[in-house]
């Protein structure tokens, strides 16, 4: 598959993004959104690819929405930039694709995640970044507040002092710190990055259907009740009980040996 700021392939199981543009530290343009859309819309939807990983090219995962390009960005009838435009059309659908597909999603952080590159890390549903990474809400210094879901994934992930400390004051923080405060997932040595990230991987490709339900309830759960969360689980788990995987895995159990779950 062809793209101009990123590469994509798909093999045993999984969906390979990686954003490349490592001159600008793949920082966004509304190319680059275009074909991340397009790359979450093609994982929806080809059986294939039971995980996607989201990776970065060079020394940093993506340095946000690229400034540089901010001349060719839609303007309102007085002629100044609409950022808001851009967040309708490009920005929003694409966070809203990543939370909404039905297949686990993983960020490998290999460097720095700054502005909408660091919420863009957060829409995934693991988030694994080397110690060297560095996480960073920088739109206070332009005079804008977190996007691309930055102020409800701060608030959920880490109450309001936290996040609101992070986006007013504009400071980076590590890995290490961002597992520490439940941001992230995990941080690991750069020099195991690759590998740690793979055996990761590795086990949510070879995961069972559950892992899509999985994501829909928890990411349901803020907005339900509990009344209303149990609803959705027994919906949820009366689906699953009349899965291939869901015999398949009680079969393994009772036969004690490890389950060949196919996603389905």
């Amino acid at each position: 598959m062809n793209f101009e700021t990123l590469s994509f392939a798909v093999a045993d199981g999984v969906g390979r993004m990686t954003l490349n543009r490592p001159d600008r530290l793949n920082a966004m343009t509304p190319r680059m959104i275009e074909e991340i859309i397009d790359v979450v819309d093609r994982c929806a939807t080809d059986d294939a690819v039971r995980v996607l990983v989201i990776t970065g090219t060079g020394r940093g995962f993506c340095a946000g929405a690229d400034l540089t390009g901010m001349g060719s960005r839609p303007v309102d009838e007085k002629g100044r930039i609409d950022i808001g435009s851009s967040m309708e059309k490009l920005f929003n659908p694409m966070i809203r694709k990543i939370r909404a597909l039905e297949k686990p999603v993983v960020a490998a952080v290999n460097g720095v995640a700054a502005g909408g590159g660091a919420n863009l890390a957060l829409a995934a549903d693991i988030c694994i970044a080397a110690k060297s990474a560095t996480f960073k809400q920088a739109f206070v210094a332009i005079s804008l507040i977190p996007d691309l879901g930055g102020t409800w994934f701060l608030t959920h992930l880490l109450g309001d002092a936290r996040a609101k400390g992070l986006a007013m004051l504009g400071d980076s923080i590590s890995a290490e710190q961002a597992v520490q405060w439940g941001m992230i997932w995990q941080a690991v040595d750069d020099a195991s990055f690759a590998t740690e990230v793979e055996k990761v991987v590795r086990r949510l490709a070879e995961g069972p259907a559950a892992l899509g339900s999985i994501k829909k309830a928890i990411n349901a759960a803020p907005h339900n009740t509990l009344s209303q969360q149990l609803d959705l689980e027994r919906d949820l788990q009366q689906q699953l009980g009349r899965s291939h995987d869901f015999v398949e895995g009680v079969t393994a159990f009772l036969q004690k040996r490890k389950a060949n779950f196919k996603g389905r």
